[in-house]
């Protein structure tokens, strides 16, 4: 059962799985341990000593025992203060390197989703459980489990002490502790809710502003910067509200536990004054009741502080779950196949193959072809007609429902994806850069690539000239999505990209409807060289330049309705040649 559906308890079984990340780092955790509970011994033990220092060396003047006792509490103050350092240092210090493990472990299992998950889940919301939410976990070590435990063992420490040195004036102390324990559950269920509520509206913020970011391009084009503006003041104007209920929990129940702190302090203030003046042999000495007030502060601290501690535990571990939603998620494309791709020759076969990104909505439909290796097959058809998929289905970046796709005879399913994807390679008409230099978005970060390779490549395609003109060269810094430079010299980038992984199969999304005309003859040479020798799929958007493709396909709702060269299907006088004349009357 989830955190969120149990009420007011907590999920045992997640804090367990959560502090099993724990394991690597036993030192520590045995480490925090050992020092909380050096810490709830440690704390009684002074207010005892200066109950014993006024009864003894106050009330019955002694300088030199006074002295001694006084440089004891200054020891055991610092000694504490030494254990306080190294409960916060070493507690933090492991939530820290537990969510280190489990953004590496979450960043590593959503990098092997099927594209459909991306397609299904908004962006903001992976940020926020890949970020926020797993930043929230590390609470379960630093201010959780074992700062719960430790609050518990100084709260019994402390009443052991108490109840040892007076039990009547212990149990006077203890009188308020029923309003304490109704505020508190109060509070609890109160901010428990309140935490939640901010967890998702900070998802719906991120969502929001990640999006928008991306597409300003969109709102400024299209003059929508007001609109989008007052959108945002009402998703931020949740978030603050969310905190507010936060901030207005706490501020009412801090308060209450002042209050009830001081009513346990006069309470034992009357009760031993009362009991004093009545009797002259009380057992409530000056000190006593000095250590008492001192115990009571201790006492109401951590019962404070775990109200705050469980609430806090149970949004790490509200955080874990959603987090473990993701890490549980079985998204990836099953990798079932064991044969390794060698000495490709790059045949494609299409059998009767039917797909759909959702069920039963099918995008392709009892679709069959074939390319012989090194040929080359263009793919023509309005939009949503099938051409991406067909190319998407190839590279089992989305699973097919019905049919067989087959590489060389073989079935891709038996194929290990790997292997499979280290064969093809694609260039997408909508380029993607990352923030980091040119030399990098071409290899990937891939080191067994070489410089030299690379700039060969580049030489090859025909954009050697240009790079060579940025400053740095090839170690020119992008900036984020290749904003520094124009759609055609990114689109060459991505031709040598895909050039320097000597793929056998060649798949490319042409691209040069929107590019300038040096950059299309560009690109179009670039075409013509990468294509050469190797088994290739282009999607036509530009019919001019698939004229020389060896087999034209042309789709309609997911269908292939005519196939065959250029001037076989201009000869036929049908939907090919429509589209051709539609396009260069």
């Amino acid at each position: 059962m989830s955190a969120e559906k149990t009420g007011n308890s907590v999920d045992f079984k997640l804090i367990i799985r959560i502090l099993r990340f724990a394991k690597p780092y036993k030192g520590l955790f045995w480490g925090s341990a050992l020092f909380i509970l050096l810490s709830s011994v440690i704390a009684p033990i002074r207010p005892y000593l200066i109950q014993f220092a006024f009864d003894h060396y106050v009330l019955e003047p002694n300088l030199q025992m006074l002295l001694v006792i006084t440089l004891v509490m200054i020891g055991l103050l610092l000694a504490e203060t030494l254990v306080q350092f190294f409960v916060s240092f070493m507690t933090n210090r492991l939530g820290q390197s537990v969510i280190k493990d489990i953004r590496v472990k979450i960043f590593s299992h959503i990098a092997g989703f099927k594209l459909k998950y991306y397609d299904n889940t908004p962006i903001g919301t992976i940020v926020t459980r890949t970020v926020n939410d797993i930043e929230t976990i590390s609470s379960v070590f630093s201010e959780g489990v074992l700062q719960i435990a430790g609050d518990f063992l100084k709260i019994f420490a402390i009443l052991a002490v108490m109840i040892y040195t007076d039990l009547v004036l212990t149990l006077v102390t203890l009188v308020p502790v029923p309003i304490l324990i109704f505020s508190t559950n109060i509070f609890k269920n109160g901010i428990k809710k309140t935490f939640q509520a901010v967890r998702n509206k900070v998802a719906d913020l991120n969502t929001f502003v990640q999006e928008h970011i991306t597409g300003m391009s969109i709102v400024q084009v299209f003059n929508r910067e007001e609109t989008e503006y007052r959108k945002f003041l009402k998703i931020n104007a949740d978030h603050r509200i969310a905190h507010i209920k936060s901030i207005w929990y706490y501020s009412v129940f801090f308060p209450i536990v002042e209050v009830i702190t001081a009513i346990s302090i006069g309470l034992v203030v009357y009760w031993a004054a009362d009991d004093i003046i009545q009797s002259s042999g009380s057992s409530a000495s000056p000190g006593i009741i000095i250590s008492f007030i001192l115990y009571i502060y201790m006492l109401y601290r951590p019962v404070r502080q775990l109200a705050d501690r469980f609430n806090t535990l149970q949004m790490g571990v509200v955080s874990g779950e959603r987090v473990f939603k993701i890490l549980d998620s079985d998204e990836s494309i099953k990798d079932t196949g064991s044969l390794e791709l060698k000495d490709l020759q790059g045949s494609i076969r299409f059998r009767n193959v039917w797909f759909a990104y959702n069920d039963g909505d099918y995008v392709l439909k009892n679709v069959s072809f074939e390319v012989k290796p090194g040929e080359k097959l263009a793919l023509v058809g309005s939009t949503g007609s099938g051409k991406t998929s067909i190319i998407n289905t190839i590279t089992r970046f989305y699973e097919i429902e019905k049919g067989a796709i087959e590489i060389d005879g073989v079935d891709i399913r038996n194929i290990r994806i790997n292997s499979l994807q280290s064969q093809i390679s694609t260039v997408l008409q909508d380029v993607f850069l990352f923030s980091e230099s040119i030399l990098n978005n071409i290899r990937l970060n891939d080191t067994s690539i070489s410089e030299d390779e690379v700039v060969e490549a580049a030489k090859f395609v025909g954009a050697h000239d240009f790079i060579m003109r940025l400053p740095g060269g090839y170690h020119f810094n992008v900036r984020e999505r290749g904003a520094m430079l124009s759609v055609g010299q990114r689109q060459l980038i991505s031709f040598i990209r895909a050039y320097v992984n000597k793929p056998k199969i060649l798949i490319l999304d042409e691209a040069t409807s929107s590019i300038d005309t040096e950059s299309e003859q560009l690109i179009q040479l670039a075409t013509e060289k990468l294509t050469q020798g190797r088994t290739s799929i282009i999607i036509a958007h530009r019919l001019s330049t698939i004229r020389q493709a060896d087999k034209i396909i042309v789709l309609d709702k997911g269908e292939i309705v005519e196939s065959g060269t250029h001037e076989e299907l201009i000869a036929l006088n049908a939907r090919y040649r429509k589209l051709f004349e539609l396009q260069y009357s």
